[in-house]
């Protein structure tokens, strides 16, 4: 979907249109979970602090975000897309991988369809999609951010080669901000230099993902369309109003936050034995502490109280806090095949 969240305000309400518009956070502080595409022209971005937002682009408008919206808006686009096939895999509430190589309506051609599904969620939600047809997930998805918005974008097998030589290694899905830098750091700037590194070079410089990088720039990834991933943590975060310095209140919001993760592990039925704090200052300085128990956590009183030692050991923060969250992962094998939880909320999310 293109600037999901902020199209979907810009949708409902008018006065919102052709403005530049941020999702979630605030004038004073907080993060944006989404920008439209007017604020993306001043370099507004998601998992942006507000305030740089505001700097970059001062007649910005602050939009709260409503989550079950979009909800209800994903699950009307995700009935379109099994009108076609049952392999879809969704990558979060606004972007999915579907399978259609066999589809309900034997159409030989992806990118008549992808051109069908566009048309039917505009019809259905007034919203645009941009679509990436390809022959593996790596290109289509490559592909999905090469037209937009409202646009379709195809790589067919004879086009592999030479389109992924001449991609900015910055386009590169799975290739971050970080990554790039070191690549340009030993000349690699685009695919076909990527294409002149040997697989053990690739290995010794980037660790394992080496091999994913020798792989995809010869477009190989063989990876199947699952409509079921294996769900590896459970956990919620706060960012909160106004920092906390008072190491009661601190130990307070934390147990509420260990409260509704153990909730949630209760509703998926689901247990885990690593239980993780994250702690964000109020000069953004991020720290995590982690503990490994012998067994899954088995009651919220085991998990409040695992918490609140990761709150004191080895010390207790020292900073005041802008951002408390919990996390259990190393999850038992009755959480294996849970679908994926499709729940994207900046003010209650653990990433």
């Amino acid at each position: 979907m293109d600037a999901f969240f902020a199209s979907v305000e810009q949708r409902d309400n008018p006065d919102l249109r052709g403005k530049p518009v941020a999702v979630g956070g605030s004038r004073e502080r907080g993060v944006v979970a989404a920008a439209s595409y007017e604020a993306r022209k001043y370099g507004v971005r998601s998992a942006m602090a507000s305030k740089t937002a505001l700097r970059l682009c001062p007649q910005l408008v602050f939009a709260p975000h409503r989550f079950d919206v979009y909800k209800e808006v994903s699950t009307q686009i995700r009935e379109i897309f099994f009108e076609y096939t049952d392999l879809v895999e969704p990558l979060s509430l606004d972007e999915a991988f579907l399978d259609v190589t066999e589809n309900n309506f034997g159409n030989p051609s992806a990118t008549l369809i992808a051109k069908e599904i566009k048309r039917k969620i505009k019809e259905k939600t007034q919203l645009t999609a941009s679509a990436g047809v390809s022959f593996n997930k790596f290109l289509a998805k490559v592909a999905s951010d090469m037209d937009k918005p409202d646009g379709i974008f195809v790589i067919k097998p004879e086009q592999a080669d030479a389109f992924l030589e001449k991609l900015p290694i910055e386009k590169f899905f799975g290739i971050g901000k970080v990554t790039a830098g070191k690549m340009k750091d030993q000349g690699i700037f685009k695919g076909a230099d990527l294409k002149k590194k040997s697989e053990i070079d690739l290995i010794r410089l980037f660790g394992k993902a080496g091999r994913y990088y020798y792989r995809i720039v010869r477009a190989d990834d063989r990876r199947e369309v699952k409509p079921n991933r294996i769900r590896k943590s459970f956990g919620a975060e706060r960012t909160f109003e106004e920092d906390i310095e008072d190491f009661e209140q601190v130990r307070e919001r934390a147990v509420g936050i260990a409260k509704m993760v153990f909730e949630r592990l209760k509703k998926s039925k689901a247990t885990g034995k690593t239980v993780t704090l994250k702690l964000k200052s109020f000069d953004f300085e991020q720290k995590t502490r982690s503990k490994t128990l012998k067994h899954g956590v088995s009651s919220e009183r085991e998990l409040v109280k695992t918490v609140e030692e990761l709150l004191e050991q080895p010390n207790v923060p020292e900073k005041a806090l802008r951002l408390i969250g919990v996390a259990v992962s190393n999850l038992d094998e009755r959480a294996d095949g849970l679908p994926i939880q499709l729940e994207i909320d900046f003010g209650d999310s653990f990433r």
